[in-house]
């Protein structure tokens, strides 16, 4: 667990947390509790279609809630955290998921590397601790990561050790230059925004963290996870026939590092 008696930040910057959140009503308090309340000016639920009660717990938890009346998707739900930090001129914002899987106490690190070091885009990484298949991450879900992170490191030029970690953090500045209604909606959303950390010359660091795998946590089904990285590929894809000239995208073209 993070320290974050540990980790000054500039005092007048804005931190808020984005909490995609989906039927967690059981674990979302548990989530919003365990954020440093001294670091975090505030936390963006939303609330993406549930119906178990999830936005009535997030909001008696203190946080600020977004509802979705329709499910819109993990992409989706981050859209509208982030256009509400956007809105709210946060300089610092990260992605902390409802279900609790990824442990909120890591944010201080999140926030440090984006207002002491001058990232703009810093990943969670669950590869670099070593703890991954002791703390019960599947095997099947293992292998495809590590596979999968080699290639997109290759497509994309960077080197990230950990392309599927759901646990992220963005500066205010990037997120302003991301077109983020053009962005998917679904679990490749994360992938669409490190393609325009690339466009946009973004600093990337990395914070590793434990894995934190069990009954009450929630993860992508193996159908799904393999629809996932498809869609990931094909975005892939589509980026490098843009980036060569082949064929050029609109979508590719607009972003401008304005620092």
């Amino acid at each position: 667990m993070s320290d974050s008696s540990n980790v000054s930040t500039k005092k007048s910057a804005r931190v808020v947390v984005v909490m995609p959140a989906y039927n967690v009503a059981a674990v979302v308090k548990n989530a919003i509790s365990s954020l440093p309340p001294n670091m975090i000016d505030e936390i963006y639920v939303v609330d993406d279609g549930s119906h178990d009660g999830t936005a009535y717990a997030a909001r008696e938890a203190g946080a600020t809630v977004i509802v979705h009346q329709q499910n819109r998707g993990y992409g989706g739900a981050q859209k509208s955290g982030y256009l509400a930090a956007i809105a709210s001129n946060a300089d610092a914002i990260v992605l902390v998921h409802g279900d609790n899987q990824y442990d909120p106490s890591y944010a201080p690190e999140f926030i440090r590397k984006i207002l002491e070091e001058g990232c703009d885009i810093v990943a969670g990484t669950r590869m670099v601790l070593g703890d991954a298949l002791k703390n019960n991450m599947p095997i099947w879900k293992y292998i495809p990561i590590r596979a999968t992170t080699f290639i997109q490191n290759l497509m994309l030029g960077t080197s990230i050790t950990d392309y599927h970690d759901g646990y992220r953090a963005y500066s205010g500045a990037f997120l302003k230059s991301v077109p983020l209604n053009q962005l998917s909606n679904r679990f490749d959303f994360d992938f669409d925004m490190m393609i325009q950390g690339v466009i946009y010359g973004a600093k990337i660091g990395e914070v590793p963290h434990p894995t934190r795998y069990s009954d009450e946590h929630s993860q992508l089904p193996f159908g799904k996870a393999v629809a996932c990285q498809l869609t990931i590929f094909k975005s892939a894809f589509k980026f490098l026939v843009h980036r060569i000239g082949f064929r050029k995208d609109n979508l590719y073209s607009q972003i401008r590092k304005n620092k």
